[in-house]
């Protein structure tokens, strides 16, 4: 009985050690994979890498389309870099294209997701990969999980050229304005894109409310020297205000003398 009961909880335990092992390095299901997704206008441009951000607001981080090039590359490892460690990177819509233009969904393909990759193989290294992606909210940050010419499209209205609110590296990049989308481009990419960006509001709005702070500290700073002035008056009619350079030779008290 005792034997049984041992080899039953062994069995359990076991279960509970394969499920968190699944939670811990999560998964990505066919659902995930196939969900929809519109990428011809991205496959239509020129360069290795096209990326898409759109979505983005101040409750939303966003989401980005990207469109890899393959060349001689049958396996990529998707993730990204914090100050700590590489975290696989959840990715969504996955679709890939042999050379002769045939599309697979992402559960057709071998997809492989680990705590610091996700890592997807697939038929021909010189195919097409695409996938979609959270992109964050006013910064993106991608590694250059293949080298070649970029190109990342920011939401409509947003900019990266404030001194103080906007920022891309690497640089050697050229920017244009499309239709009210910044658009980047770099001719040979090989590092990680990072990218600050806002909109032209969020400036407005900044160094209104550093205005007001800095009226209102103003008000503030003269009603206390005022105050001071007036209490300092005070004690001088009051013949409180009395300084003397010499404490032994205090003489009288104000009143008696």
């Amino acid at each position: 009985m005792n034997r049984r009961l041992l080899l039953a909880t062994v069995a359990v335990l076991a279960l509970v050690g394969v499920a968190g092992c699944s939670a811990i390095f999560g998964g990505i299901s066919d659902e995930e994979l196939d969900r929809e997704q519109e990428y011809a206008d991205l496959k239509d441009r020129e360069a290795d890498v096209v990326v898409d951000i759109e979505g983005v607001s101040l409750i939303s981080s966003g989401e980005f389309r990207g469109v890899y090039d393959l060349e001689d590359t049958e396996e990529i490892g998707l993730y990204r870099s914090s100050f700590y460690r590489d975290t696989a990177l959840d990715v969504e819509a996955v679709r890939y294209w042999y050379p002769n233009g045939t599309e697979v969904t992402g559960s057709d393909l071998e997809v492989d997701q680990g705590r610091s990759s996700t890592d997807i193989r697939v038929p021909d290294g010189n195919g097409t990969l695409a996938f979609t992606a959270s992109a964050g909210s006013r910064t993106f940050q991608l590694p250059a999980y293949v080298e070649g010419s970029y190109e990342v499209t920011l939401d409509e209205g947003y900019r990266t050229s404030g001194f103080l609110f906007g920022n891309v590296a690497p640089g050697g990049y050229d920017r244009e304005i499309v239709e009210d989308h910044e658009r980047l481009s770099w001719e040979e990419n090989g590092g990680t894109v990072a990218l600050r960006y806002y909109l032209p509001r969020d400036v407005r709005i900044f160094y209104g409310a550093t205005a007001v702070i800095l009226f209102v500290g103003g008000l503030g700073a003269g009603y206390y020297y005022r105050q001071m002035k007036r209490l300092r008056k005070k004690r001088e009619e009051m013949g409180l205000d009395v300084e003397t350079d010499d404490d032994d030779d205090r003489g009288p008290p104000p009143g008696l003398r």
